[in-house]
Parts: structure tokens; C-alpha cells; sequence
């Protein structure tokens, strides 16, 4: 993992990995105290902030990403660009570039906020809970990608009617819809009213 002032704070003098902490907040997304990630996700679940991520390209589609077979929470399934957990004190756009440059080696560009949504999405397969104050982004992917393999398992972009055709037919994370209807403003904005979207 690269070393930035974030992860610094989550390395040991010996270059060792320490717990990764999540911000616990409120039901207004003020930070009230931090746990342990997994801690964060066993039921019935802490509320915690996390961000996910819309890129788009040139034609307005959507970029999606299969989250790899080895992840601990809901593997092998389909979800939006990306998503995860700002690190305790780090802002939440900060920590949605960041990721998104980790797990698919682009920067986005126009990248802007479009809303939080607060949700409780369980995890049947895995049992786990995402309690999640999320935090919107969308913006574009103007670069080649160049996806992680510990991260994701396949990419692709989608129209708007390709993704309901898809989403009818392969599995797609518990939160997937949520987020992605909480995001449709600033989408429509992004994409202009031909997306679609």
C-alpha cells in the first residue's frame, strides 16, 4: 500500500501493518469514536462514514468493478466504481481519490460531491452489516485503467440500460442500488439528460 500521511498512521515503526480504524458517527455524521474495521461490520453492525465512487467516461457510460473472489466482504460481486472507509481524520474526498487510484490506477477528474446517504444493508452470505454514512462522488475516468487483482476482478462500463440488464442478471453488493439512486442527481448533472441516467 502506498504510504501517505493516512496510512502512515496505520503502520507500525517496523513497517508493519496495525488494525485499520473506521470512524464511528452519528446519525448526523459527526465522528463520535473509532473501531476496528471487521469490529465495524460484525451485526449488528456500528455506524460508521464510508464514501462510494460513480466514474463515468466520454460516452456517459458507468464504470463498474466485480469486487475480487479474495475480499472478505461480499466477494465476486458487482458494485459501482468504488467504495471503502476514509481513515480517522481524513477527508472523505481525499480518501475516495485515494482508493480509487489503489484499486483501478486512475485519477478521476471533475470529481464532485453528490450527497451522503445513511443506510443498513446485511450481508447474507457473509453475515456482515454495512451500518455506513456514505459519502457520494462522482466524477470521470479520462485514463487507461490499471486495476488491482487483489481489489478487482473485472471491470466494465455500462450504459444505463445495460446496467439494468445486467443488474437483472448477475449479482450485484447489497448497498449497490442505494447508493446509486442517491447519487442520480449530480449523475444526471455530470452525464446531461441523453445519459439517460
Amino acid at each position: 500500500m502506498p504510504t501517505t500521511p493516512a496510512t502512515a498512521a496505520n503502520s507500525s515503526p517496523n513497517g508493519t501493518m496495525q488494525p485499520i480504524l473506521l470512524e464511528l458517527v452519528d446519525e448526523s455524521g459527526h465522528t463520535i469514536g473509532t473501531a476496528e474495521k471487521l469490529s465495524a461490520h460484525q451485526a449488528p453492525g456500528q455506524l460508521h462514514r464510508a464514501f462510494s465512487v460513480f466514474l463515468f467516461d466520454e460516452q456517459g457510460r458507468l464504470l463498474l468493478q466485480r469486487r475480487a473472489l479474495g475480499k472478505y466482504h461480499s466477494p465476486g460481486v458487482w458494485s459501482n466504481t468504488c467504495c471503502g472507509h476514509p481513515y480517522p481524520g481524513e477527508a472523505p474526498f481525499t480518501a475516495a481519490a485515494r482508493r480509487a487510484h489503489e484499486e483501478l490506477g486512475v485519477s478521476p477528474s471533475l470529481m464532485a460531491e453528490a450527497g451522503t446517504v445513511r443506510y443498513n444493508h446485511p450481508d447474507p452470505a457473509s453475515g456482515l452489516v454495512e451500518q455506513e454514512f456514505n459519502h457520494l462522488f462522482v466524477g470521470m475516468v479520462q485514463s487507461s485503467l490499471r486495476p488491482d487483482p487483489e481489489e478487482v476482478g473485472e471491470t466494465a462500463f455500462v450504459t444505463a440500460a445495460e446496467l439494468a440488464e445486467r443488474h437483472a442478471r448477475d449479482t450485484f453488493s447489497a448497498w449497490f442500488m442505494t447508493v446509486l439512486d442517491a447519487a442520480r442527481p449530480a449523475i444526471k448533472e455530470l452525464t446531461g439528460p441523453a445519459g439517460g441516467w
